[in-house]
């Protein structure tokens, strides 16, 4: 079972056929058909337990990408979402573990956690898999296959289970980052910005991400940084070009592609313009 249309903006889980009113739900999530930086609304927390395929996420402070050895915690907003098939088994499967705010917020005063002096928190988290999370899934979908009370009860009982254990090895801070509510809209604009300056992203999904039309982010844009998008990203990918050179011994033609350039000489040509001389001239001086 895949999504829904991959046009439009997903919601989960409340696009999913899930039937239940549970609070912490369960979904094994199977696809043949690959999408591509789809934007996704997650109204709940998820952990995206990765089986087969491979996995890419954009949120708005953090962005990984994943192969079956890792699993991903999600913080429920907006994220762009890449899903590739398995190449030898050629179909991608997700087991989700969907949980809200109030199961974090219940979990905290239960356990009598203390907030973390770090306030540097992320939309999302990867771990590899063990042993012990590996059982943990394989238990989780067992539990579809009895009476809805009592799955209602053992998914809470499972939920605690996994937050103890990742706590163990983890700290604390993931679990705060779940329901820290970043009220500084300005800091938080600022913030997406800047650890996707990197990742190639259009300015369609960085409105996305921002949660705003593309005329409120292009405006909000001008206003933070003084420059339009195109050549604020530009400049930061000419910067992130130089430091490859310099510092990693890239060539020029090893790097303009990852620096979103769509040949050798349009980047060349830019890298002059900002900097005053060629790729390789500034690599040898």
């Amino acid at each position: 079972m895949g999504f829904p249309c991959s046009m439009k903006t997903i919601i989960l889980p409340d696009e999913l056929d899930l039937n239940t009113s549970f609070s912490i739900e369960v979904y094994d999530y199977q696809s043949t058909t690959e999408i591509s930086k789809q934007q996704i609304i997650l109204n709940k927390n998820t952990f995206s337990f990765l089986q087969e395929g491979t996995k890419e996420v954009f949120f708005d402070n953090s962005s990984y990408a994943i192969d079956n050895s890792q699993f991903l915690l999600m913080k429920s907003g907006h994220c762009l979402m890449t899903e590739k098939l398995s190449s030898q088994a050629k179909y991608y499967k997700s087991i989700l573990f969907f949980f809200p705010n109030e199961a974090v917020l219940e979990f905290i005063r239960k356990f009598d956690l203390k907030t973390p002096s770090k306030n540097k928190f992320y939309s999302t988290y990867s771990y590899h898999y063990d042993t012990f999370i590996q059982q943990f899934v394989k238990s989780i979908l067992d539990i579809a296959k009895l009476s809805k009370s009592t799955q209602k009860h053992l998914l809470k009982t499972k939920f605690e289970e996994i937050m103890l254990y990742l706590i163990e090895f983890k700290g604390v801070d993931f679990l705060f980052s779940l329901i820290a509510n970043t009220n500084d809209q300005s800091q938080k604009f600022i913030q997406t910005i800047e650890s996707n300056r990197l990742n190639k992203l259009t300015i369609k999904e960085l409105s996305f991400l921002s949660n705003m039309s593309v005329s409120t982010f292009k405006r909000e844009f001008e206003k933070h940084f003084k420059s339009s998008p195109s050549k604020w990203f530009q400049d930061k990918r000419l910067e992130h070009s130089a430091y490859l050179l310099k510092n990693k011994s890239k060539r020029p033609s090893d790097i303009f592609e990852e620096v979103g350039y769509e040949n050798l000489s349009n980047f060349i040509q830019a890298f002059k313009t900002k900097f005053g001389m060629t790729p390789k001239q500034y690599q040898s001086k």
